[in-house]
């Protein structure tokens, strides 16, 4: 049966609640919950479909990813894909960026997974906060409330997660860390 997954950081807390709160009040001011089906984060490899009686190759062939040093994000203040997605913005980062480069080209190379090649719209690290049933007039209410609002966070990554969608939501099903 072919199960749905993508490859995340996912930030730590206290951040990963302070993000939660913040898609929650939104749900709560303007109704859209699409966010909430899923933990904070910052996609490196988008969803894809896998069958499930294969995981253990994928989460072998995740394991025996390395990537050589732990490094630091930045999140800060909210951006937005105008008309469909408000999320909070990850600064420029040559080591995220590379990261995710190689991280593609070894899930292609040692899993045949080839869709994010399919994606012309790039590599824009983010976590979203509203998207999905984000309506055009709902999306500019919230934008015009978050617009100037500010946030900011900074954490060491040393690890990759593999979310798996389960009951209509995505939940974090493994984590690796590639400081070995």
């Amino acid at each position: 049966m072919l199960q749905k997954y993508f490859i995340a950081i996912i930030p730590p807390e206290p951040f990963l609640c302070q993000i939660q709160e913040i898609k929650k009040s939104i749900f709560l001011n303007y109704g859209t919950k699409g966010a909430l089906r899923s933990p904070a984060h910052i996609t490196l490899h988008m969803p894809f479909s896998w069958e499930e009686e294969k995981e253990d190759r994928l989460v072998s062939a995740l394991q025996n990813y390395s990537f050589n040093t732990e490094f630091q994000i930045s999140l800060s203040n909210f951006s937005c894909f105008e008309p469909r997605v408000i999320f909070i913005d990850v600064p420029e980062n040559k080591t995220l960026l590379q990261l995710q480069s190689d991280l593609v080209q070894y899930v292609k190379k040692h899993l045949q997974l080839f869709n994010q090649s399919d994606d012309m719209r790039g590599f824009h690290p983010h976590v979203t906060i509203a998207f999905r049933d984000l309506k055009k007039p709902i999306f500019y209410k919230i934008w015009e409330d978050y617009i100037n609002k500010s946030f900011s966070a900074s954490f060491n990554c040393y690890q990759i997660c593999l979310l798996k969608h389960i009951d209509d939501k995505w939940e974090t099903y493994q984590t690796f860390e590639f400081i070995k």
